[in-house]
């Protein structure tokens, strides 16, 4: 093999190769050669060496890989600056996040704390900042409020049931059932990681998550719409819970509290110049102002000196209790009843952190371990949950604010704990006159971003129509069906999707780019050409069980070939040639008998001399008859209007005679065959018959020529193959093969090749029909069958005076 270089072109010299051959010259080596066996692999996994067990510690602990290494001076200040940024910013999430899950307030401080310290030690990135999200909340909120709803606890007086709640007890249980839910959810996503489960995170399609967050803000709207308009709505649960609500709200409209609307309106509008100030001065401010810790000061300042809750009726937070909760074992009793739940945060909760990792990973040059984060991700729940935390991930906003600030290390994220410690032990109780109105109007502007996401709309509709429907999928069935049902129904329809994309490919016949080795679909390109004779057929997806029916089809529908009829014709031919020849022969045998006794009564007139008239007229008769039994069967074939003619070369055109409309002949099975359906031109009657009917062409059947000589299968786009594919191909190979077509397949990828040979698929079919590219193949066919018959088609390709 020689190969040059010159002009911006190159040329190519060699044998046209067959898989046979190309293993021979690459000494490709054997299946068992190239697999390492189980038992070593297990022998392997448990050897134990210091090495070893170091990168297994590292691996569980990447705080011991990046803690030693680091430097105060280079990364102290920065992480310690964006720490207290991030640090600010978990107070008013933390707080008005509780009220997306339907805790008290100072659970979500706690969320912001525990969490955070355990991911330092076990998560493997470095830039996301872990803590309460609006989307994790809404879900849990939904456990809490459909587990502990306020019928349940409402205060009895006597026989009379007053319309008071009993806030105490109903928030002590649903913290109860967060913690329980939030516990079940890690120990899930520990195991799913110990398991190497981490790819799970790659069935959440980005269309998917945005359409799923884009949902879940409209949950977080519907649920923060009573304390915008101080209102309080009945609570429903289950699908059209939101609906619902919505309708309720809207009822409830006119009496609107006037105090409460006030201060959200006013808490809105200063939330929203504020963040549009900081966007726009972004690039000259060191740090972002922080807004909503300066709003709920504010808002807390003014509420206590104007002494709100009690002049105008405005519902603040109330009891913050200072200090930290002690641990508790959650209640295992909710297990049961919260697993779905549990199983969806740890899901999306996954999902929203892998991708944030792995997104800063990226950018700032260090690998994120999936499996590893999802491990982190779980105990940080599991762990939290025994100190009354709720479902936590990585949250947008908080991240991209911890690395624009400088944060270079999870020294952030200790930071920002203690921030919230100091807050939770000394500053919480100042923070009970804090009207919920303004956490409200928190949750509502920093939710901006995921309404910005229906902009994703537009943008797939011009780009794709089916990542489209997944997101309109997506956003419908959370919106109506609550979010743990939205998220099975979203990832089904998903997944759906790609069985449909694999199950309908685009099948397409290639054409030779004139000047090169290259073969492009015909339909798209109008510089290719067909290579006279021969059909090169290709799937853009791979083939397996779900399409291998489909695919055999495609292939008859693209090479005009309707191979079924055509089979169904050479056996109807072939069961009444063996009729005939079954005919033939009793005639022959009849004929014997009769030129027997013949002889035989000759040799009695030899010896008696005696002639009778009676017996002479008798055998005459018998003779007579036999002939007109033969007369009539000739004739009775010849009534059928349809006769079929086989080639006797392989490029004679196959042909069928019939006397009537093509389009009034049918075909049966072979047990429908009757005697007589079709006969053969053998015979001069017969001959004579022939010119009497009209000559039609098998192209009225389908797009059917004998000017097709090979067929070549692409298969350069499959990445494996099952058991029903190959006894498709098998198939393929042998029909085709009937009606003198041979079949040959191009461009298999190693594996495919191993799944074939597995498969059994080269115990029939020699490797000779298997060609590493499909020129390789064109080139055999043509000179094998049709270089003779077609010169003008060079076999040999040019490209910038080199020759392939």
């Amino acid at each position: 093999m020689a190969k040059g270089r010159k002009g911006g072109g190159y040329r190519v010299e060699r044998e046209i190769l067959d898989e046979e051959r190309l293993e021979e010259l690459s000494q490709r080596l054997d299946i068992s050669q190239t697999r390492i066996p189980f038992s070593y692999r297990l022998k392997n996994s448990l050897r134990c060496s210091v090495p070893s067990l170091k990168r297994r510690v590292v691996s569980c602990l990447p705080v011991l890989y990046w803690l030693p290494r680091y430097s105060i001076w280079d990364y102290g200040m920065p992480d310690l600056v964006s720490g207290i940024s991030v640090g600010i910013m978990h107070l008013p999430q933390g707080m008005a996040y509780a009220l997306l899950a339907s805790l008290p307030p100072v659970f979500g401080l706690y969320s912001s704390f525990y969490p955070a310290l355990i991911y330092f030690f076990f998560g493997s990135s470095r830039h996301i900042s872990i803590g309460t999200f609006a989307v994790l909340s809404i879900m849990v909120g939904s456990v809490t409020e459909r587990l502990a709803p306020d019928v349940d606890f409402l205060i009895m007086n006597g026989t009379n049931v007053t319309a008071e709640v009993d806030i105490t007890a109903r928030d002590q249980y649903r913290v109860q059932v967060a913690a329980a839910t939030t516990v079940l959810a890690g120990l899930i996503q520990v195991i799913l990681g110990l398991v190497q489960f981490g790819f799970v995170g790659t069935y959440l399609s980005e269309p998917l998550v945005r359409g799923y967050t884009s949902a879940a803000a409209a949950h977080a709207v519907v649920a923060q719409l009573k304390y915008i308009f101080g209102v309080s709505p009945t609570r429903f649960s289950g699908p059209f819970s939101l609906v619902y609500t919505l309708v309720d709200v809207c009822a409830l409209l006119p009496s609107t509290h006037l105090p409460t609307l006030l201060a959200s309106v006013v808490s809105i509008i200063v939330l929203i110049t504020a963040k549009e100030l900081n966007s726009g001065f972004s690039k000259k401010l060191p740090v972002p102002i922080p807004v909503e810790l300066i709003v709920i000061v504010v808002g807390t300042l003014i509420s206590f000196y104007t002494h709100l809750n009690e002049s105008f009726e405005i519902s603040v937070v109330g009891e913050i209790p200072s200090g930290l909760q002690p641990p508790a074992l959650p209640n295992t009793s909710f297990f049961s009843e919260v697993v779905v739940d549990a199983f969806a945060l740890a899901i999306v909760g996954y999902a929203i952190s892998i991708s944030l990792g792995k997104t800063f990973a990226l950018k700032h040059g260090y690998k994120v371990d999936s499996n590893q984060e999802l491990v982190a991700l779980g105990l940080s729940n599991a762990v939290g949950g025994f100190f009354q935390c709720y479902s936590v991930c990585a949250s947008m906003s908080r991240s991209l604010i911890q690395e624009t600030t400088g944060g270079r290390t999870q020294m952030a994220g200790v930071s920002s704990a203690v921030i919230v410690l100091v807050t939770v032990l000394k500053l919480g109780p100042l923070f009970q006159e804090l009207p919920k109105a303004v956490l409200s109007a928190i949750v509502f502007v920093n939710l901006k971003g995921m309404f910005k996401q229906y902009a994703d709309i537009v943008t797939l509709w011009r780009s794709s129509k089916i990542d489209l429907l997944v997101w309109l999928v997506t956003w419908v069935s959370t919106v109506f069906f609550n979010l743990d049902m939205g998220l099975g129904a979203s990832i089904s329809f998903a997944l759906l999707t790609v069985i449909f994309r694999t199950q309908r490919p685009r099948y397409s016949v290639l054409g030779h780019l004139p000047g090169t080795e290259l073969y492009l679909d015909m339909e798209t390109h109008k510089e290719v050409s067909e290579v006279p004779g021969i059909t090169i057929f290709r799937s853009s997806a791979t083939i397996y069980f779900a399409n291998a029916e489909l695919y055999l089809e495609a292939l008859k529908q693209k090479s005009g070939l309707d191979i079924t009829k055509m089979i169904t014709y050479k056996r109807r031919q072939e069961a009444k040639q063996r009729k005939r020849e079954r005919r033939a022969a009793r005639r022959a045998r009849r004929e014997a008998k009769r030129q027997k006794q013949a002889l035989r009564v000759a040799s009695q007139r030899s010896k008696g001399g005696v002639f009778s008239v009676e017996e002479e007229a008798g055998q005459f008769r018998e003779r007579r008859g036999d002939h007109v039994q033969d007369n009539e069967l000739s004739w009775k074939e010849r009534e059928n209007s349809t006769v079929f003619v086989m080639p006797e070369t392989p490029h004679n055109n196959w042909v069928y005679l019939k006397g009537t409309d093509p389009e009034t002949t049918t075909l049966g099975s072979l047990s429908d065959l009757q005697d007589g359906d079709i006969t053969t031109l053998e015979s001069s009657s017969e001959d004579t018959l022939s010119r009497d009917l009209e000559r039609v062409s098998l192209g009225s059947l389908g797009k059917w020529t004998w000017d097709i000589h090979s067929i070549i299968l692409d298969l350069s786009p499959a990445n494996f193959i099952d058991t029903v594919a190959i006894k498709t191909l098998r198939n393929i190979f042998h029909d085709f093969g009937e009606i003198d077509v041979d079949i040959y397949m191009a461009g298999c990828q190693a594996l495919v090749v191993e799944q074939l040979e597995q498969g059994g698929f080269f115990s029939d079919i020699d490797k000779e029909r298997l060609f590493p590219t499909v020129h390789d193949a064109v080139l055999y066919c043509l000179n094998h069958r049709g270089a003779g018959a077609l010169p003008n088609y060079e076999t040999t390709v040019n490209m910038n005076s080199t020759k392939l």
